[in-house]
């Protein structure tokens, strides 16, 4: 008899997320995805200026700022179809590029890493073998015994006063978890290591943006970021140069360490090819734009249907009605008023609550489908279409990391093998190496440009009497973030954020069709469902923030809280 089991709230995530599944003969015959708070953004910034709408959406979410804020403003400029700036593309491009790092980063080793890695088994683990395992697999310099031992020890120390801090309540010692004592320690040093690294490069978007999270530099048509090679008071050359030590310093970690050690969990849990492919619908979109119009990219997007890499079509700009026209979103299940699936420019947001209903309503996250199917959005997603679209960088880092797995894993491993939940780390892997490539390529293109004598950041948008309706879209590190804008008479009249998670979490459409995290769940394992492990592993790998998909409105506009500022 099947047994249902709830796990709410997913942990290790951003916002609140709830799964619902159905067990019988230790496989998950039925699930259900659910975002458990409403987004009420959209109906703030009705009858706002079109100029301050990134200020307000990069607040729907506490991690995923920086991404709202770049769709935000691309959003706006279409609608007015305002050229940007070449310069103020590039920093724009290099506050994209290092988001995407640091988020990948924490993604797998703070966030997701501990699905597989048995932090108390690393307690039992040799740090002298531990050591020669990590020589044994790159050249990263440290993973020396010193450095592994002192690890060991803070982790005892935690031990040593009754407590794990942040570790407690693992699912340690579970069957599912097969690594030995050894590898253990080995990534449980790079989860420390990993938390130096991230931040790094946060700097640099910490610099560029004025602050992060929440970047405060851009503008609807450019850049608030001044170039003028006289004055320390703006991007000075030394800033520039400072930004580049950040960006070379990253790079060993993210070929030496992190690409490896995800080959190295594909390896050891190769099972988990088998499982999780759920939705292969894959749909991503063009990004680092490289002209003033938008209309050249240093990264391809496109379309793969039914997980066919040679049915890979591209999505060429943000005027390509390919994209424009295929969106849309549905409300069949989830809890807002009527039963409608519409564009976004046509859709509205009122909310209507009821209970959690099986057959009925059951979220606050609509349903996205891309030309009437759903789509799974993510690094996987944007690997595949960047690998058949023939990009050499990802088609590169691609074959290194299969390469790796096959050698690990004594067996040939193909690109087929992506289709998965440990498929999907691997393409996070590949893609967080081809954004530190891009990086540096747009730090070389800005430093290029401003020695040409360019130093422009910002062009003034005019708004024109009437209607205008705009699309601003990035591949963020979760995949499609998409927003929609219509203008009338220099005001906001309707706005929507058709957003990654949205995409994966949406509830079943209104063909009934799961969703990518509901199909991607269908066959998983469950070895105990007091303690489902493996639920958590498939849904962490599409790195969920229900934060973006969901958020909450006063519609009273009572005041919360007053928060004072010191200069």
């Amino acid at each position: 008899m099947a047994k249902r089991i709830v796990v709410d709230p997913i942990t290790r995530i951003e916002g609140h997320l709830r799964i619902d599944c159905e067990i019988d003969n230790g496989r998950v015959t039925k699930a259900w995805s659910s975002g458990q708070m409403w987004r009420g953004i959209e109906l703030i910034l009705q009858g706002r200026d079109p100029r301050e709408a990134w200020l307000f959406t990069q607040r729907i979410c506490g991690v995923c700022t920086t991404v709202h804020a770049i769709a935000s403003v691309r959003a706006v400029e279409n609608a007015l179809s305002l050229e940007v700036p070449l310069n103020a593309q590039y920093i724009r491009n290099m506050i994209i590029g290092a988001h995407g790092i640091f988020d990948h980063i924490v993604h797998f080793y703070h966030l997701s890493a501990l699905d597989w890695v048995d932090i108390v088994s690393s307690l039992k683990g040799s740090p002298k073998g531990a050591a020669a395992l990590g020589q044994q697999l790159s050249p990263w310099p440290r993973n020396s015994e010193q450095e592994i031992r002192a690890v060991q020890e803070k982790l005892k120390s935690f031990v040593g006063t009754g407590q794990l801090g942040i570790f407690a309540s693992g699912y340690w010692g579970h069957p599912a978890m097969k690594l030995s004592p050894d590898v253990n320690l080995l990534a449980a040093t790079h989860y420390f290591q990993a938390l130096e690294y991230q931040r790094k490069i946060n700097k640099v978007v910490a610099i560029l943006g004025s602050k992060t999270p929440h970047i405060q530099n851009l503008a609807v048509g450019g850049v608030a970021n001044p170039i003028n090679p006289d004055s320390q008071s703006t991007l000075t050359i030394e800033r520039l140069f400072y930004i580049k030590t950040l960006i070379d310093e990253i790079g060993d970690f993210i070929k030496n360490v992190y690409m490896v050690d995800v080959a190295a969990i594909g390896a050891f849990y190769a099972e988990w090819t088998q499982y999780g492919a759920g939705v292969t619908n894959y749909l991503s979109v063009p990004d680092m734009p490289l002209d003033t119009k938008g209309t050249a990219f240093d990264l391809p997007g496109g379309y793969i249907g039914d997980g066919k890499v040679g049915s890979f079509k591209p999505i060429t700009g943000f005027n390509d009605d390919f994209f424009k026209q295929g969106v849309k979103e549905g409300i069949k299940h989830s809890w807002y008023k009527g039963d409608w699936d519409r564009h976004p420019w046509e859709e509205d947001t009122v909310p209507q609550h009821t209970d959690f209903q099986d057959n009925g309503k059951y979220s606050w996250v609509k349903s996205p489908t891309f030309n009437g199917k759903p789509a799974q959005v993510g690094p996987l997603a944007n690997v595949l279409c960047m690998y058949a679209a023939g990009h050499a960088p990802t088609k590169t880092y691609t074959d290194i990391l299969l390469a790796t797995v096959s050698k690990l894993a004594g067996a040939k491993v193909g690109i087929a093998a992506l289709h998965s939940t440990i498929g999907r780390h691997a393409a996070r892997a590949v893609r967080c190496a081809v954004l530190h490539d891009s990086l540096l390529g747009q730090w070389q293109s800005l430093m290029d440009n401003i020695g040409r004598g360019d130093y422009a950041t910002f062009n003034a948008p005019v708004f024109p009497k009437g209607e205008q309706r705009g699309v601003g879209f990035h591949e963020a590190p979760r995949g499609v973030l998409s927003h929609w804008v219509v203008i009338q008479d220099g005001k906001i009249k309707n706005y929507q954020c058709v957003v990654p998670s949205t995409w994966n979490a949406g509830p079943r459409n209104n063909k009934d069709e799961p969703g990518p995290y509901e199909a991607s769940l269908l066959g998983n394992p469950v070895a105990d469902p007091e303690k489902p492990l493996e639920v958590l592993r498939t849904v962490h790998s599409f790195d969920p923030c229900l934060a973006c998909a969901i958020h909450l409105l006063d519609p009273e506009s009572r005041e919360i809280v007053t928060v004072r500022t010191m200069v």
